[in-house]
C-alpha cells in the first residue's frame, strides 16, 4: 500500500511537471508569435487605439488615487521618526527616491495586473468561448493579428505613461501631508525631491516599466486565447491572467534590481 501511494505522488508529481513544461512551451511559442506578427501587414491602427484608451485612459482614475493615498500615507508615517533625528528637510527626497523607483513602477503595475490584465483574459476568454475567435478567421481576419498585438502594443506602451502619471500624483501627495505640519511651496517641494534623484534613477524604472506593460498584456492575452470549455473558462482565465501577471511583476522587478545594482 505504502509502495502504491508513493507511486502515485510520484506520477502527480510528474504529470504536474509535464503540465507546466508544456504551458511554458506553449506561452514561449504565443510570444514568439507576437514579435513574427508585429511587423506583418495589415495593420489595426483604430483597434489600437481603442485598446490604448481602454487600457489608459479608463485606468486613470484608479491610478491617481491609488497613487495620491500612497504617498500621503508614506510621508505621514515617515515624517515623525526624520523630526525625532532633525531630519525633516530629508522628507521630500526620501519619498521621491522610494516612488519613483520602486513604489511607483510595482503597485502601478499590479493595479495594471488586476484590472487590465483581468479584462484581458474575460473578454478574449469570451470570445473563444463563444466562437467570435473562430468567426474571424472565418471571415479572413487573422484574430492574433487583430486582438492580441493590438492589446499588447497599447499594454506596452500605456503602462509606462500610467506610471509617470503616478509618479507626479504620488508626490503632490506627500506635499500635501508635509503641508499639514510645515508650510513649504509646491516648487520648493518638487525641488528639494528632485535634488535626490538622478537620471540614472529615472532611466531604470521606465524601461522595466516597457517589461510591465508587455507581460501584463502578453499574459492577459495567452490566458484568454487558450480559454477551453464554457463558460466557467472564462472566470478561470481572467483569475489566471492576474495572479499570472501579478507574479511575473514581482519576478521582472527583482531581475531590475539585480541588473541595477550590478551596473
Amino acid at each position: 500500500m505504502k509502495n502504491m501511494k508513493l507511486i502515485q505522488e510520484q506520477n502527480k508529481i510528474i504529470g504536474y511537471l509535464q503540465e507546466t513544461f508544456v504551458s511554458t512551451g506553449e506561452f514561449a511559442h504565443f510570444t514568439g508569435r507576437f514579435f513574427k506578427e508585429l511587423f506583418r501587414p495589415p495593420y489595426f491602427p483604430r483597434e489600437f487605439i481603442k485598446q490604448s484608451f481602454q487600457t489608459g485612459y479608463k485606468s486613470l482614475p484608479l491610478v491617481a488615487l491609488t497613487s495620491f493615498i500612497i504617498g500621503l500615507v508614506m510621508t505621514l508615517q515617515s515624517r515623525p521618526s526624520l523630526v525625532e533625528f532633525g531630519a525633516e528637510s530629508l522628507l521630500p527626497g526620501m519619498i521621491s527616491n522610494s516612488i519613483i523607483k520602486e513604489i511607483g513602477p510595482v503597485i502601478t503595475a499590479l493595479l495594471c495586473a488586476g484590472k487590465i490584465g483581468s479584462g484581458i483574459g474575460a473578454e478574449l476568454g469570451s470570445m473563444r468561448v463563444t466562437e467570435q475567435i473562430d468567426a474571424l478567421e472565418v471571415s479572413a481576419i487573422n484574430p492574433y493579428k487583430y486582438l492580441v498585438v493590438t492589446w499588447v502594443l497599447a499594454t506596452t506602451l500605456m503602462v509606462p505613461l500610467l506610471i509617470i502619471f503616478t509618479d507626479m500624483i504620488g508626490l503632490y501627495g506627500s506635499y500635501i501631508a508635509m503641508n499639514i505640519h510645515t508650510d513649504i511651496g509646491l516648487q520648493r517641494f518638487y525641488t528639494e525631491a528632485m535634488m535626490h534623484i538622478n537620471f540614472f534613477d529615472v532611466i531604470p524604472a521606465f524601461i522595466k516599466s516597457f517589461f510591465f506593460g508587455f507581460f501584463i498584456g502578453i499574459i492577459g492575452c495567452y490566458k484568454g486565447y487558450n480559454a477551453k470549455g464554457g463558460t466557467e473558462s472564462v472566470g478561470r482565465a481572467a483569475n489566471s491572467a492576474v495572479v499570472s501577471a501579478s507574479l511575473a511583476v514581482f519576478v521582472l522587478d527583482m531581475i531590475a534590481v539585480q541588473i541595477t545594482d550590478l551596473l
